[in-house]
């Protein structure tokens, strides 16, 4: 592959109310753009193609064709080539890779990618029943089973742990209280101001009420409002922007791998598939194999830290052993030996996650591989990890139907 480079970029406030401050997702789409141009110190009209990740606009915001937002924010990209990608919560990484492929192609040198989500302007209950829509409607989260969709769902995840190689909800627990904590540290987190009472993080009904079966309050990550955008250029645009701000070329951060892969939209189909093999879904490990290997890493356990999809507790441990941490059903090692926390050998979610940092789903991609950035050049602030070079993202759109993973590294 071609060395795509991140010469910069943007994220909101995950804790702002959009539609409380009498704003809609264009006012959201632009701040996020004009923050990013001015963050990787560019002119607009540098911009050659836009790409925008979003999942379901038009049922939060009765809105469609994003795109159009590029040139109604500048008049200098009144002609932009542009394009809008879904993919569920895997929206803002279908539109990196879609970056890519055009600047590898040589048919842009730079490109910027944005992600965005209007979610708080509804009930939580409409909100549910509109996330619901990446599910396959009328073949499974049916109505009469469930509340909320998504929690059901990773419920019927645990409880498929559970029967394979069996669970304990204190180590999902302490997930939950890492990435609260974590969140604490970052200034755009939604839930950075939250307090907790002693007992939030145990299987107490009433500090942490369950949802959905065994999914409870803590387990979840947030109803997010949010955009974030990332400028990614071509290695001649980076030598020539590293020129003019004094810096070297290894300075910018670049994505040095990346891993695609999608499976059948029921969840039972994938469990059918993979009823005989070690992991619950294989396809997810082909997925962060792939990402570490092109970036020429024999395993993902070779690099600095990872930014997972925590959507539910039970998300990101089953990152843990599929990223073959550990071994197969065994992801609480790694929860134990405190080996995923901020200080640890392999911090996960060192931003808090989608659970401490929040969930603007069509933004999650994005932000993943802008925290990365921020990470392996030392930018990240307060929530920094020690030492960091080379930093991973997994990024999960529904049941694990679609998986996207990026390598972000300086250096060689």
């Amino acid at each position: 592959m071609s060395d795509i480079y991140i010469l910069g970029g943007s994220q909101t406030d995950f804790a702002r109310n959009w539609a409380r401050e009498g704003r809609g997702i264009y006012e959201m789409f632009e701040e996020s753009l004009r923050e990013a141009v001015t963050n990787a110190a560019i002119e607009p009209a540098q911009i050659q193609v836009g790409h925008v990740g979003n999942f379901v606009a038009e049922l939060f915001a009765g809105q469609g064709l994003l795109g159009g937002f590029f040139g109604q924010v500048y008049p200098e990209l009144a002609a932009l080539p542009t394009s809008r990608h879904e993919a569920a919560c895997a929206s803002g990484s279908i539109a990196i890779l879609s970056a890519m492929r055009d600047i590898e192609a040589g048919h842009y040198d730079i490109a910027c990618v944005l992600g965005l989500e209007l979610m708080r302007n509804v009930d939580g209950k409409t909100g549910a029943e509109y996330l619901g829509s990446a599910a396959w409607r009328g073949q499974e989260a049916d109505p009469a089973e469930c509340d909320f969709p998504w929690p059901h769902m990773f419920d019927r995840l645990t409880d498929e742990y559970d029967r394979r190689y069996g669970i304990r909800e204190d180590h999902l627990n302490r997930i939950a209280e890492i990435n609260f904590g974590n969140g604490k540290l970052n200034p755009r987190a939604q839930t950075r101001k939250w307090e907790f009472p002693e007992g939030a993080f145990t299987c107490d009904d009433q500090l942490n009420p369950v949802i959905e079966g065994r999914v409870r309050k803590q387990d979840c990550g947030q109803i997010t409002d949010g955009a974030a955008c990332v400028i990614l250029a071509s290695e001649s645009q980076a030598q020539q922007h590293a020129a003019k701000l004094g810096l070297a070329l290894d300075d910018i951060p670049r994505i040095k791998g990346w891993g695609h892969r999608s499976a059948p939209i029921l969840l039972s189909r994938k469990l059918e598939l993979s009823a005989d093999q070690p992991l619950v879904f294989p396809h997810a490990a082909m997925c962060l194999q792939e990402s570490a290997q092109r970036a020429g890493f024999a395993q993902v356990a070779d690099l600095d830290g990872l930014e997972t999809h925590d959507c539910f507790t039970m998300t990101e441990y089953m990152a843990i052993d599929h990223a073959g941490l550990t071994a197969p059903g065994a992801s609480w090692q790694a929860v134990e030996d405190g080996r995923i926390t901020r200080d640890g050998s392999f911090p996960i979610n060192p931003s808090g996650g989608l659970i401490g940092l929040g969930h603007p789903v069509g933004a999650t991609g994005v932000r993943m591989l802008l925290d990365c950035a921020r990470q392996v050049t030392g930018r990240a602030g307060a929530y920094q990890i020690p030492r960091a070079q080379n930093m991973m993202t997994f990024n999960v759109g529904g049941s694990t139907t679609t998986c996207a993973s990026f390598v972000v590294g300086v250096g060689k």
